[in-house]
């Protein structure tokens, strides 16, 4: 803009200094020609129309007469030397005379002197405000432009980084756009790589963990039947019976985390009567107590072994864990309602304990595999995979997951998913 303003002011400079010297040097010239050839007696009405038509005055000149310098302007000294040039050295120049402010110039009818009068809008180049407007449009439009300019560059930044963003939430990002400069081609190229390369290590590890926990299965059951047939005690039977049945119960979290949910088996599920049928088969379990507040007939979109899968390991998460202080018993609140969101209406699932809670800068690791928290490590029945068996069938039904604290005490778990269409 500094350059663009000192160039348009030195270009300005000569062609107003010109054009100026030239105005006035045709003003005085046709004035002095129109007054020496016109009949005395038409020379009053010539100066009427001068004055009335053309803004131009003139005047007699006077030595009485108490004249100003000339205009302050950067431009008089060379516009004063073009005119002198053409008129003679004798010519004067005033900005105000007798106090009259004008543009004025002397000139002479033989030897009779007079005072010509311009106005001075006719001679004013682009004022303070003027350029202030022209820099503020400049301004403005530089600016759009390197806004512009700006997102156009930082669009694929904000790709990779919503993508990077995605991947660190356990989320698949869309494939980003191999499109660009070179360098921005090659990142996204070298991203895309890596979602697929993560993909297939998550799919080769899901194929692992269900081969192996398929595999030990097999000894399982030899171990339970051998045990059945063992000559043993009650109490030794019984211990390791429930050994086995606890290595059971890990081995189907293994499978259930490893099992993938296809979107293709998706029906319209009526999920407030799976969850009055889950909160029935959970009051039934002695030391459980089960408060419902349920909305009829919502129907989601989803698999319906998954998501009762889901609801089960909630409850068995609270039952395990959330077990209400000094009662004795473990108190479990499940409601579901319609929920107006940003976008839109979503069916909010709520499972809520009134035991101790989970401290707030521990409940981000709830949902990953294998993170058990220090009130379950003394326990061996589970392996840490109850949230994070949660967490991926939420994510596969393209629903939310939210995990905090009760007020009051207690853990909040809540799952919103949108209705069926």
């Amino acid at each position: 803009m500094a350059s663009w303003i000192g160039m348009i002011s030195t270009i300005q400079r000569g062609a107003k200094v010109e054009q100026t010297a030239q105005l006035v040097i045709s003003v005085v010239t046709i004035t002095h020609a129109a007054l020496t050839h016109s009949a005395p007696e038409l020379r009053r009405e010539l100066l009427f129309e001068l004055v009335s038509n053309e803004g131009i005055r003139i005047f007699a000149l006077e030595d009485s007469d108490v004249v100003d310098p000339p205009p302050d302007n950067p431009l008089m000294p060379d516009i004063a030397k073009i005119v002198r040039d053409k008129l003679g050295a004798d010519t004067q120049f005033s900005s105000s005379v007798n106090g009259i402010a004008g543009f004025w110039i002397s000139f002479n009818i033989d030897d009779d002197k007079y005072w010509l009068m311009l106005e001075r809008e006719r001679l004013s180049g682009l004022t303070g405000v003027q350029w202030l407007g022209w820099a503020s449009v400049v301004g403005v439009l530089s600016l759009l432009g390197a806004a512009l300019i700006s997102s156009l560059v930082n669009l694929p930044l904000a790709r990779l980084t919503a993508a990077a963003r995605d991947i660190a939430q356990g989320k698949r990002p869309a494939p980003l756009p191999e499109k660009g400069s070179k360098e921005i081609i090659e990142a996204n190229r070298s991203f895309n790589q890596m979602v697929e390369d993560l993909q297939q290590v998550e799919s080769d590890r899901a194929v692992i963990l269900a081969g192996i926990s398929h595999d030990l299965r097999t000894p399982l059951a030899r171990m339970q039947l051998e045990l059945e047939m063992a000559n043993l005690g009650t109490e030794a039977r019984e211990g390791m019976q429930s050994d086995i049945a606890q290595m059971d119960a890990i081995i189907g979290q293994f499978l259930d985390y490893a099992k993938p949910t296809e979107a293709a088996t998706f029906v319209p599920i009526d999920i407030s009567g799976l969850l009055e049928d889950a909160a029935r088969a959970a009051e039934r379990i002695p030391g459980m107590k089960v408060n419902t507040d349920i909305d009829q007939d919502l129907l989601v979109n989803g698999n319906a072994t998954d998501l009762r899968r889901v609801v089960n390991n909630l409850i068995e998460n609270a039952r395990r864990y959330g077990q209400t202080p000094g009662a004795g018993v473990t108190e479990i609140d499940i409601a579901c309602h319609i929920k107006p969101t940003g976008a839109g209406k979503r069916v909010a699932i709520e499972v809520q304990d009134h035991g101790a809670g989970v401290p707030e800068d521990q409940i981000e690791q709830l949902l990953k595999p294998f993170t058990r928290m220090d009130s379950a490590r003394g326990q061996a029945n589970g392996a840490g995979l109850g949230l994070a068996i949660v967490e991926r069938v939420v994510s596969r039904h393209n629903a939310e997951l939210h995990v905090s604290n009760r007020e009051g005490g207690g853990l909040r778990i809540e799952i919103l998913m949108p209705l069926a269409e």
